[in-house]
């Protein structure tokens, strides 16, 4: 297949070299930034070296144009202005797939939602999502990922195109929920990040279990199959998220802690604000979200937001 990867940064890279593993035509885009030309001018970054016949092009007509298969990989927040500049150039027989994680902030809306509403057709849209560090993938250390969209047979097609030794796919069949547990997780990255900083790591037990217990309320208000929170979309990409030394939010957490900045991209920044709102819009009770969006958002001491936890009302395990 013909495929064209728009966005060059750390998984936008690892993707086109992905692809370009699994023995397709590979197109990577991005804009005319310092990540880009230093892209273009070695072919590599700290992540991944591109063999030489992946093209590496800033014309996004070009690159839209000349692929049946166009995989997005930018920030969460960016993606609507984006996706208004692809669109005009999509045509039907062409198929989207979102790999990012995120909720916008303000409209509290899913991705997939906001490539609909930037005119691209339900039968065109997958999202891409699930555990596994770049730093992992290209030493040949396997996870399992998965692939979610309105149409089965999309899924399936998908699934096909991008199975390999190095990533199992599962079939997904609850988009509200893989989107939300996928763009929560990153808010409970910033919570370990804080465990860590702290040094109340065994903390990250009662965060995980209670963690995935909100995110399932959400999924369940919002329409979708609270199960999903216990699935690789959200529970099993904990590990990835809340524990590796490469996770952005954890370590965004863990820096903001000790007083550090964090400079790199961390979702579960915009994610956290975004899905406070969401939360509230639907009355959905979401106290650790909501405990790290107050630390972000009010400048707070990160020892407040464990206490959050310890002086609310004692309830039952499964509630």
């Amino acid at each position: 297949m013909n495929i064209s990867v728009l966005g060059c940064g750390r998984w936008g890279s690892f993707l086109a070299w992905y692809a370009h593993r699994q023995g397709h035509k590979v197109i990577s885009y991005g804009i005319e930034d310092e990540i880009f030309l230093a892209l273009q001018k070695t072919r590599k970054n700290e992540f991944v070296t591109f063999p030489k016949d992946i093209e590496i092009t800033s014309d996004l007509k070009y690159a839209v144009s000349s692929s049946d298969i166009i995989i997005v990989s930018i920030s969460s927040q960016q993606l609507r202005g984006f996706l208004t500049k692809v669109a005009p150039l999509f045509t039907i027989n062409k198929k989207l797939i979102l790999c990012m994680k995120g909720i916008e902030e303000g409209s509290g809306k899913r991705l997939s939602t906001i490539a609909m509403e930037c005119g691209f057709k339900k039968e065109q849209v997958a999202v891409w999502v699930g555990p596994g560090h770049i730093q992992d993938f290209t030493k040949n250390i396997p996870n399992c990922m998965v692939i979610d969209t309105h149409n089965a047979e999309l899924t399936k097609d998908i699934v096909g195109l991008f199975s390999s030794d190095l990533i199992r796919f599962y079939y997904g069949a609850d988009l509200i929920g893989t989107e939300i547990g996928a763009a929560t997780k990153n808010i409970f990255g910033i919570a370990a990040g804080v465990c860590d900083g702290l040094g109340c790591v065994s903390l990250k037990g009662p965060l995980m279990a209670r963690g995935a217990r909100e995110v399932a309320r959400l999924i369940k208000a919002m329409g979708g199959n609270e199960l999903s929170a216990y699935g690789l979309c959200h529970l099993g990409d904990y590990e990835t998220t809340l524990f590796s030394p490469y996770s952005h939010n954890r370590k965004w957490g863990e820096s903001y802690t000790r007083g550090e900045k964090f400079t790199k991209l961390a979702e579960g920044v915009a994610t956290a604000k975004a899905v406070t709102e969401l939360a509230k819009k639907h009355s959905v009770d979401m106290p650790i979200t909501f405990a790290v969006n107050t630390m972000i958002q009010d400048k707070q001491p990160p020892k407040e937001l464990l206490k959050t936890f310890f002086t609310r009302d004692i309830k039952g395990e499964f509630v």
